[in-house]
């Protein structure tokens, strides 16, 4: 029986939030910044009478994770899901060492290498040789065992021309292919990995999540990972945590945690509205998003609800940061269970399109909706051309209902104990 590696018992973590004074406003501070202000801060509470002590009205405590307990055994593939805000990332971070918990406890047994976001562990100023020895020493390792390894880490990189280049030169991509590799390959008995692979090309996503299945089922190492993407999730994950407002919902075999998830997380949509996308799970560059779409199947009999066989047609608003190429635009319908049954994606057709600075509206229809009555749900995708680069990837979120348009009686009534239907005769040999 696989040993306990992780093990979290009752954990709760609080952040205390500060809110500034009227015209006052937070912003990312310099090191420099940073240390004067502690130090103009610690004269000004050495003389701050205990009357200004009592006085705490600007701040409020915020409940980040509460009382989350569960076991992790080795060798586990473990999907870690949740809304925006579940409290995903602080999970990480307190598992990797990174913040500490307010209460609870946590054991863990193995070496720990986490990738939570891009450049995680690097000095800027270091070459990518430079960094690669630097993370593998943090990890513990010694010169000759990152000898061993530096020619693969650079390898799945890709950024042998640049090697030693200091890394605040390279681009975002390079930089998380670097961080993973390292990451990945200095043979750490728990990976820990957030959804900076978003960053990554679609071709090294994919490189990656091989990798992670490799590491755990090959070596028998354990893998944490967090993403919005159902579909990656579902193919590298084994088992699921689910985390809603910061509590854990539930623990399960993906499968089981995925239903829960499309059940409580999904939302109704209408045909011939105007959805707007601007406060859903996605992940990407977000230099070009998707904003609002519509839906209409044009059927009065179905009050323009998509139907089986029928025609779908998507109205999709688009904004865009600046004029691009895309060869990657994809509307993708999914099971309850987030297993994609239909991906309409321009790739397929060999077909770019380009996006103008701003708003930008696109219609794409779907000639025949080779699906069966049902509750479905939509998901968005759009990759750039140039950089190879995932700009927007919203989520199934809103529910698409397919319905029976067939008369009753016999004959009539369409078969619904499976999703996608075919076309198909009957004939008789002699």
């Amino acid at each position: 029986m696989s040993e306990t590696v992780i093990k979290v018992e009752n954990l709760t973590k609080v952040y205390s939030i500060s809110h500034q004074g009227e015209g006052s406003a937070t912003y990312s501070k310099s090191l420099r910044e940073t240390v004067s202000d502690s130090v103009n801060s610690l004269g000004q509470k050495l003389f701050r009478s205990s009357s200004e002590k009592s006085s705490n009205s600007n701040r409020e405590n915020f409940l980040a994770l509460q009382n989350i307990s569960f076991e992790i055994k080795q060798g586990d593939r473990v999907g870690i899901i949740g809304r925006n805000g579940a409290g995903k990332s602080t999970l990480l971070k307190i598992l990797s060492r990174i913040t500490e918990p307010t209460s609870g406890r946590i054991s863990i047994r193995g070496r720990v290498a986490s990738l939570l976001e891009v450049g995680t562990g690097f000095h800027p100023e270091l070459t990518g040789r430079e960094n690669i020895y630097l993370n593998g020493a943090i990890l513990g390792m010694g010169k000759i065992e990152i000898q061993q390894k530096f020619n693969e880490i650079v390898e799945f990189a890709g950024v042998s021309r640049f090697i030693d280049t200091p890394v605040k030169k390279y681009s975002s991509g390079m930089y998380t292919r670097l961080a993973f590799s390292v990451a990945a390959h200095l043979e750490p008995e728990i990976l820990i990995v957030d959804e900076v692979l978003a960053v990554g090309d679609v071709q090294f996503q994919k490189k990656c999540l091989g990798k992670m299945q490799s590491i755990s089922q090959d070596q028998g190492r354990t893998v944490l990972f967090v993403s919005h993407s159902m579909d990656a999730i579902q193919r590298l994950c084994s088992k699921c945590l689910m985390l809603e407002k910061g509590t854990l919902v539930a623990n399960d075999v993906t499968s089981n945690v995925m239903a829960i998830y499309f059940s409580t997380n999904s939302q109704e949509s209408l045909p011939n509205t105007w959805i707007d996308l601007s406060n859903v799970n996605r992940s990407g560059t977000g230099e070009a998003r998707f904003s609002k779409f519509q839906y209409s199947s044009f059927n009065d009999v179905t009050s323009s609800n998509p139907y089986p066989d029928g025609a779908l047609e998507f109205i999709l608003s688009i904004e865009s940061d600046q004029r691009r190429s895309v060869g990657s635009l994809a509307v993708t319908i999914y099971n309850n269970l987030g297993v994609k049954l239909v991906n309409a994606d321009i790739a397929a057709l060999g077909q770019i399109v380009t996006l103008n600075e701003g708003q930008n509206v696109f219609k794409l229809k779907i000639e025949e909706l080779h699906l069966n009555p049902g509750m479905y749900a939509i998901g968005f995708w759009l990759a750039d051309l140039s950089s190879k680069s995932v700009l927007d990837f919203v989520e199934p979120t809103f529910n698409l209902e397919v319905v029976d348009s067939a008369t009753e009686g016999f004959g009539g009534k369409r078969s619904s104990d499976v999703a996608v239907t075919c076309k198909f005769s009957l004939s008789a040999i002699e």
